[in-house]
C-alpha cells in the first residue's frame, strides 16, 4: 500500500506454499486478496511477491504474464517489490542451509536473479521504484576459497550491469539489495561495508554500483548480531550504499533459564535454520548454527558468579503483533528504531515489507489464527506505529 513520503509496504508472500505459478497464483487468489479486503479495501494494496526459479520462468510466459498483469489492474493491485532469496522449494521440506543455495558463486543464481528483474521492470506501476532482495552472497558453511568469492562479486556485478541495462531501457529505477543474515558470507553493517568497499575497488567510480546493488535490511537479522540502528542502518547509508528494501521482523529474545529452554522446544524444527546468538554479561558474543545446538551447550547459558544469564536472540521471525508470553521477548524495539530513524529521513528507503515466513512452523500457541488473520493483524498493530511517526495516514 501507498504510505506517506512515497513509501510502500507490502507482506512478502513467502509465508504462503509455491514453488510452481499455479501454485502461487492460487496463492495469491485464496490468501493475498482476503488479507488486502481486511486490510485495504478500497485503495491499491502492494503485493510483496516471491517467486521460485520455477514459478519465475512460467510467469515468464508472454501469455502468463499478461493474464498477472490484467489480474493485477482487475484487482487494484500492484508489485514493488520480489523476494528473491530463495531459490526453491521453501516450505514443508527441510530447508536449512539450501536456503543459500545456489549461491551467487552459481551462474544459476545470477540466471535467475537477472530473469527476477525482467519480470520486475514488466509488472511495476508507473513511477515506482522496483527492488528484488537476495542472498548476501553465500553461507559462511561453505567455507568459500577466495576464487570462489571473486567469482561471487564478478556474478553480483554481471547483475549490476543487467539492472543498469533494464533501468535504461524501461525507464524504470531498479536495484537489488544484499540482506545480511548470521552465519552468512555477509552478518554485519562492518562485513558489508567492506564488500562494497571491495567493489569500488573493482569497478571505480563507475555509478551503476550506488545506483542498483544496496541492502535490504532486515531487522530481525541485524538485531540479532546486537547491532543498533543509528550506528548499522545510518552507517550504511552515510557510507554511500543504498537502502534497497527493509524487512520489518522480529526475532526471539530471551534469557535461557530452564523454563524457558524447555519452551524453546517447541521452536525447533527440521525446517529452518534458527541461528542463536548468546551474548554474554560483558557483552561477549558466540554463534550456534542451530536452536537445538545452543540448547545443549551448558555454555551457552552459564551464568556469571552473582547469577546473571546470558542473554539469546533467535533466528525464528515471529508474528510482529504477537505478545509472546512471561518467558519470551521480541528484538521489536530495534524495529522500531528504525522507523523512528526512517520518521527522521523518509527517503532513507522506500520499500517496506513484513516478512514473517515461519506462521506454519509456529508452536501452536502462537498459531491460533488463520494465515489470513495473522497478516491482518501484523498491517494492524503496524500501521499506528507508521502514523503515529507520519510514516502513514492517521488509523481510525
Amino acid at each position: 500500500m501507498r504510505l506517506n513520503h512515497g513509501l510502500h509496504l507490502a507482506y512478502c508472500t513467502n509465508i504462503h506454499r509455491g514453488e510452481t505459478w499455479r501454485e502461487t497464483f492460487d496463492s495469491l487468489q485464496s490468501h493475498t486478496l482476503a488479507v488486502r479486503e481486511r486490510v485495504c479495501p478500497q485503495k491499491p494494496f502492494a503485493i510483496g511477491l516471491r517467486l521460485s526459479n520455477r514459478s519465475a520462468r512460467e510467469l515468464s510466459e508472454p501469455a502468463t504474464l499478461l493474464a498477472f498483469q490484467r489480474w493485477l489492474a482487475q484487482k487494484n493491485c500492484y508489485v514493488f517489490t520480489l523476494n528473491g532469496f530463495p531459490f526453491g522449494q521453501f516450505h514443508g521440506i527441510r530447508v536449512k542451509e539450501q536456503a543459500y543455495l545456489p549461491d551467487w558463486t552459481s551462474p544459476e543464481r545470477l540466471a535467475y536473479t537477472n530473469l527476477l528483474f525482467e519480470l520486475l521492470a514488466k509488472l511495476l506501476p508507473p513511477g515506482v521504484e522496483g527492488s528484488v532482495s537476495t542472498l548476501p552472497g553465500s553461507f559462511k558453511g561453505f567455507h568459500l576459497h577466495p576464487d570462489a568469492l571473486k567469482i561471487a562479486r564478478n556474478n553480483l556485478w554481471y547483475c549490476v550491469e543487467h539492472i543498469a541495462h533494464l533501468s535504461e531501457q524501461t525507464g524504470r529505477k531498479l536495484h537489488l539489495g544484499l540482506e545480511p543474515e548470521p552465519l552468512c558470507l555477509l552478518e554485519s553493517s562492518g562485513e558489508t561495508i567492506r564488500l562494497f568497499d571491495r567493489l569500488r575497488l573493482e569497478h571505480p567510480r563507475d555509478p551503476r554500483l550506488a545506483e542498483h546493488l544496496g541492502v535490504n535490511y532486515d531487522t530481525c537479522h541485524f538485531a540479532m548480531n546486537y547491532e543498533e540502528p543509528q550506528n548499522a542502518l545510518l552507517c550504511l547509508y552515510q557510507h554511500g550504499i543504498k537502502i534497497s528494501k527493509i524487512h520489518l521482523s522480529s526475532a526471539l529474545k530471551v534469557h535461557p533459564t530452564v523454563e524457558t529452554r524447555e519452551a524453546l522446544k517447541t521452536f525447533a524444527n527440521d525446517i529452518y535454520l534458527h541461528q542463536v546468538v548468546v551474548r554474554d554479561p560483558v557483552g561477549s558474543r558466540s554463534i550456534y548454527y542451530d536452536l537445538p545446538d545452543a540448547l545443549v551447550d551448558p555454555d551457552a547459558r552459564r551464568q556469571t558468579p552473582d547469577g546473571v544469564l546470558p542473554e539469546w536472540r533467535i533466528h525464528f521471525h515471529v508474528p510482529l503483533h504477537t505478545p509472546i508470553g512471561p518467558l519470551f521477548e521480541t528484538t521489536s524495539d530495534h524495529l522500531l528504531a528504525v522507523l523512528d530513524l526512517l520518521a527522521d529521513s523518509p527517503a532513507l528507503c522506500s520499500h517496506l515489507e513484513m516478512e514473517t515466513y515461519t506462521w506454519e512452523v509456529l508452536p501452536p500457541e502462537l498459531k491460533s489464527r488463520s494465515v489470513v488473520e495473522q497478516l491482518a493483524a501484523e498491517y494492524e498493530w503496524l500501521l499506528p506505529q507508521l502514523a503515529e511517526r507520519g510514516l502513514a495516514p492517521a488509523t481510525k
